[in-house]
Order: structure tokens, then sequence, then C-alpha cells
């Protein structure tokens, strides 16, 4: 153990020990890994701690699944080009807001818990249909099994991206800590980026890891973490500087990533500018925070803005030789090729595919000729020829 621990550390740490529940060993662990100096000397501690926190959240997992059998669960089939959730504590006005946003048909009421299951409507936005689901009020230990929160979580942990909604007429400093300590529980990882460590299992050779310099830490410490996920034979390629705790996150195939939004409801309430200003102080280099009012359609066309870009998609035109584009649009996620065009119009344009011309922002002039592996942009109209 290092010598120079706070006694807050101590404390938690004789808070673990008598715990008896994984629940209360989870809330210990959070405590001291939050508690604990940061510097090179604690590194394998905090890894440790880390290690343990996600041993402990797949354990709980497993027991809540061996006792479910036939219990209560939400599912909420995707529809649209993304689903996105509004998720939020309870009576921020996440009922409001999908209401004035979508054609769902929900109650609303100035009171907690209106809403006590998953709500979807659809979003209409750029001639793009984009799916919000309205999930019920979260509450503090939601994701260690208070009220239905598994339930609500795994919704969320389902879902393409999070809207994150909170009242700013209630402290949203304390509500967004509540929020985010509870998405990590779930193993939800909010607007960061998977650490890009490639791992291709193979049945013999044992391991190999390419990049090795760009391990920021004890070699010893990856080869012990493989072994504890029963990585005994692999190809291990690690594209850019890690430290161990996020060589270990790479390894977590129990964690999500998720893209996420702040909406700031309750713009019009007394004392919202103030909260505005704190929650922009607080979280405004991580999020991209929009102050609405849905009780007054305020600055609603900028959320409907700000949902189509979390949703991460591009709308693609097609269109025939010598016609003009065709309508409505193609949905396609950031990033796609031509060949993902292809294979989303008929799998016979992908199978027989030669080339495409494209017309738009991804081209140096109009009707350039492309491959099947030229990524496209927002908007561009594309002309395939096949066989």
């Amino acid at each position: 153990m290092p010598t120079n621990v706070t006694a807050e550390y101590l404390a938690a740490e004789e808070e673990y020990r008598n715990a008896k529940t994984i629940p209360e060993k989870i809330r210990a662990l959070e405590k001291m890994y939050a508690t604990v100096p940061k510097h090179k000397g604690t590194e394998k501690l905090r890894l440790q701690i880390k290690r343990k926190l996600a041993e402990l959240r797949r354990e709980l997992e497993k027991q809540r699944a061996q006792k479910k059998g036939g219990g209560y669960s939400f599912s909420v089939r995707k529809e649209g080009a993304a689903q996105i959730v509004l998720a939020g504590l309870p009576n921020v006005g996440k009922s409001s807001l999908i209401k004035a946003l979508t054609n769902a048909d929900v109650d609303v009421a100035n009171y907690a818990f209106t809403t006590v299951e998953p709500i979807p409507g659809m979003m209409h936005h750029k001639d793009v249909p984009i799916q919000l689901v309205e999930v019920p009020g979260l509450v503090e230990g939601a994701a260690l099994g208070k009220g239905m929160g598994p339930q609500l979580l795994s919704v969320i942990r389902n879902a393409d991206a999070i809207a994150i909604v909170v009242d700013l007429s209630q402290n949203p400093i304390k509500q967004m800590e509540t929020l985010l300590r509870e998405f990590e529980r779930a193993g939800i990882k909010v607007n960061k980026r998977k650490p890009r460590v490639e791992i291709k299992r193979t049945a013999t050779g044992g391991i190999v890891i390419n990049g090795q310099e760009n391990i920021k830490g004890d070699l010893r410490e990856v080869m012990r973490m493989l072994r504890e996920e029963r990585i005994h034979s692999a190809e291990i390629t690690v594209k850019e500087p890690v430290t161990l705790e996020e060589f270990a996150d790479a390894l977590d195939e129990s964690l999500v990533w998720k893209r996420a939004i702040i909406i700031a409801n309750k713009g019009d309430a007394p004392g919202s500018k103030e909260n505005y200003e704190k929650l922009l102080k607080a979280y405004g280099d991580c999020f991209k925070i929009i102050p609405v009012s849905a009780r007054r359609r305020i600055n609603l066309d900028r959320l409907r803005d700000g949902l189509y870009e979390l949703a991460g998609i591009i709308r693609v035109f097609t269109k025939s030789p010598g016609e003009e584009p065709a309508y409505p649009p193609v949905a396609l996620k950031k990033g796609s090729t031509v060949m993902d065009l292809a294979k989303r119009i008929h799998k016979d344009f992908a199978k027989n595919f030669r080339y495409a011309r494209v017309w738009g922002k991804s081209v140096k002039f109009p009707g350039q000729r492309v491959g099947a592996d030229h990524v496209l942009e927002d908007g561009d109209i594309v002309e395939i020829h096949a066989r």
C-alpha cells in the first residue's frame, strides 16, 4: 500500500473490508478510487481497484440475470435512422420534451414518476426520422438495483446516443454528478473514446503485442490482465499511447461507449440563467449544452439540430443516370462508404458494383468517379453503376 494515502482513502478501505453485499463493496471501492492519490506510485493500486469494480459489476449483473427468470424487463425496438434516449432524474421535463419533439402520446404532469416505462416517439428532422425514447427517471443507486434502475440503464446501454436532461430550476451540477455516477456504475462511458487497442484471439501462438512502446506502464501488468480475462493466445495491436487503466478499459467487453449532449430544460424558471452558467462552467468542455424550455417551446429548433448532430448520421441522395436525385434521402452513419450505400439499396448493387459517380462535399469535382471504399459526406448525391 502507498504510504501517502489520505484519511478518506483509509476510511473507504475500512468500509470495503466491512462490506457484506456487492452494492456496498462497489460504493466503498468507488470512494477508494476517488480518494487515492494520483501519481506514478499509485498506478497499480488504481488499476487494481478499477479491475475489482469491473469484476463486481459483472458479478452483480450475473446475479440479477439468475434471479430475473420471468421478471419484468424493458425492450425498445430500434426504428428510424438512430435511437437516442432522453435520460435524467425524475420530474426534469423529459415527457414535455418528447411530446414537443415527436408524435408520442405521453402524460405530462408536474410530479415525479409520471412515466413508468420507456416511451418511444419519432422526430423528423432534415428529411430523416430519429427515434427518441423517454426513460423513466433515474435515482441514486439505480445501477446497484434501486427501483427499476438496472432495466432502465439497459435501455440506455442499447441506444445509439444519450440526451441527458437536467432541470435548470434545481441544482444541475448535483443532477449531473448523480447521473454520471450511475452511468459509470452501469459500464456506460459517456463522451469518451474507446482506446484504440485491437484484440484478435488466435487458436495458437501465445500472446503477440504489436506497438508495445505505446503502453505507458509495466508490461507484466498487461500480461496479468490478459490472464485474468482468459486471453492466452491473441494478436494485440496497440494503435495509440495508452495507460494501464485505458488498456484495461479496452479489454472490458462489458463497457459501452456513448455520445451524449445535455438538454438544460426549464430555462424559463427563476434562477435558471445562473444555474445554466454553472453547468456551462462545469461541463461545457466535454458536453454540448442546449438550454430550452419545453413548456414554452423555447429553443426547440436548436435542440432538433443538436439531436440530429448527436445521431451521427448523414443524408445521401441516390440518382439514376440522366435523372434527378431521388427523394427521400438514405440515412447512413457518419463514415459510411459507397459500398455501405450500395448494400442499403439492394444486395445486387453491392454484388455487381463497378463504380459510382458522386456530386457533393466528399469529391473534388461534380460527378467524380469513385470506388466502393469512397467515404461519403452529408448531402452527397450518388449514382451507382453496376454490371
